[in-house]
């Protein structure tokens, strides 16, 4: 009896001296909820994190939902991550959630250096139409018309807040609601026949590439100073970090840039995959694993950077 003691205590003491064991996380963690507003950048972020999170051992699902909806679902632990909180813009959709602490905005924006405003095709800028004053001013040109993209949208309720309350004289205008690829194409149309057209728009977006076009100035008290200057933000569960701790930081570790997303996004538009394009980029580009996963483990509780980098073949 006394040997089996001493063989139990010599245990105890060797494993105290290997320090702790690694706390898994409950099975209810692994699997990642994003949700996704329909738009190219959202999706090349999405793609990005859950190529990472997939790599960890993690499963991913992502639903496509509204704004409102996205935050409401956030709130009732239906959704544990949304990477696509556009400040200022969607201040006043998600005030009520953050009023009453039903959701968290993480401290560190993933993305600084955006843009969300209005703008045109350059041949109309350089005729002439260059600021929202400018807009009321050539409504025959336009239709009467400014487009925006999916209802619920926070573009969309500030661009019908201009003609609601006849801001800039635009009582009589109209706001196309669609999606963003409809306004894509819509803005197409209207380049190929050279015609005028008031879109939302946004950067990082291959639109800025792909069309010829300029943000109109003077929408300072609507969008924001400096054309709609945003930083976007990641929003969690509000006990994520308590609940799923490894996966949490892994979502406060999440930064872009305008680069990185811009090349992605041209991809995605081509009809590539947001995950296969986020794993095709990441192979060519494993330097920024470093920063992204440091601290971060797998869901067993290995080190995180060489599982992911063997998932993608590096």
């Amino acid at each position: 009896m006394k040997t089996f003691k001493l063989v139990l205590i010599g245990v105890s003491m060797a494993c105290s001296m290997l320090g702790p064991v690694q706390a898994q996380e409950p099975q209810s963690c692994k699997n990642v909820r994003f949700a996704d507003v329909g738009w190219t950048d959202i999706a090349a972020t999405t793609g990005l994190a859950s190529a990472m999170y997939e790599g960890l051992g993690y499963h991913t699902t992502k639903t496509i939902a509204s704004v409102p909806i996205t935050f409401a679902g956030v709130k009732n632990k239906q959704i544990d991550l949304f990477l696509g909180y556009w400040a200022p813009t969607m201040d006043p959709i998600i005030a009520p959630f953050v009023k009453d602490n039903s959701v968290k905005v993480l401290a560190t924006p993933n993305l600084t250096g955006a843009k969300y405003t209005l703008a045109v095709p350059t041949y109309a800028y350089d005729a002439g139409l260059k600021t929202f004053a400018d807009i009321a001013k050539y409504s025959k040109e336009l239709d009467g018309k400014i487009y925006g993209i999916e209802p619920g949208n926070d573009g969309n309720a500030l661009i019908q807040g201009m003609i609601s309350k006849n801001q800039f004289n635009l009582k009589n205008f109209k706001m196309v609601e669609s999606s963003e690829a409809g306004m894509l194409i819509e803005l197409g149309r209207a380049v190929k026949q050279k015609k005028w057209i008031v879109i939302l728009g946004w950067e990082p977006h291959p639109m800025n590439v792909q069309q010829k076009i300029s943000y109109l100035s003077g929408g300072d008290d609507v969008f924001g100073p400096n054309y709609g200057e945003a930083k976007v933000y990641t929003v969690t569960a509000t006990d994520y970090a308590t609940r799923c701790p490894n996966a949490d930081k892994l979502a406060a570790n999440l930064q872009f840039s305008t680069g990185i997303e811009n090349q992605l996004m041209g991809r995605i538009m081509d009809k590539e995959d947001p995950k296969d394009a986020a794993k095709e980029w990441l192979k060519k580009n494993p330097q920024v694993l470093d920063k992204l996963l440091a601290g971060v483990k797998t869901f067993d509780g290995k080190e995180g950077l060489p599982a992911v980098k063997a998932s993608l073949g590096i």
